[in-house]
C-alpha cells in the first residue's frame, strides 16, 4: 500500500467552538473551506474540523495531537494570554523534548513539543 498523504478528522460537539480554537487561538493557517468542514495545515500534516459524517454515538478520542512549535515559552505566553488552560506545563522530558499539554474544546489532548538544537531529532547523521 502506498500512502499519499493524511489527515486527522475531528467531529466535534460544537463544530464553531472548535473551528474558532483552531484557526483563532492556535491559529492554524486554512488550507481548504468547504460547507461544513475546514482543512487546516499543521506543519507537515493537515487537521480537518468537520461538522459531518460521524456515526452520532458518543466516541472519545484516545490519542493525542503532536504538534511541534518553535519554541516552547513563547506558545505558553500566547495560550495563558488566551485564557486557554494548561493542561501540563512546560518542562523537560526523560526523553529530551520540551512538552506542553492542552486540550480542544472537546478535551482532545494536544501536545506542544519544542525540539531542542541537541536532540537526536535535529541531527543530521548521514
Amino acid at each position: 500500500m502506498e500512502i499519499l498523504s493524511s489527515r486527522t478528522i475531528l467531529r466535534p460537539r460544537d463544530y464553531e467552538v472548535t473551528l474558532s480554537f483552531y484557526r483563532d487561538v492556535l491559529g492554524l493557517a486554512i488550507a481548504r473551506e468547504y460547507p461544513g468542514g475546514t482543512v487546516f495545515f499543521a506543519g507537515q500534516g493537515l487537521i480537518e474540523v468537520t461538522s459531518h459524517g460521524g456515526s452520532g454515538l458518543e466516541c472519545r478520542f484516545t490519542g493525542a495531537l503532536w504538534l511541534q512549535v518553535r519554541n516552547l515559552a513563547d506558545a505558553h505566553t500566547e495560550l495563558v494570554r488566551a485564557e486557554i488552560p494548561i493542561v501540563r506545563e512546560p518542562q523537560l522530558e526523560p526523553w529530551g523534548l520540551r512538552e506542553m499539554w492542552i486540550a480542544d474544546p472537546d478535551d482532545i489532548p494536544i501536545v506542544l513539543v519544542q525540539i531542542p538544537e541537541d536532540h537526536p531529532i535535529r541531527r543530521d547523521l548521514r
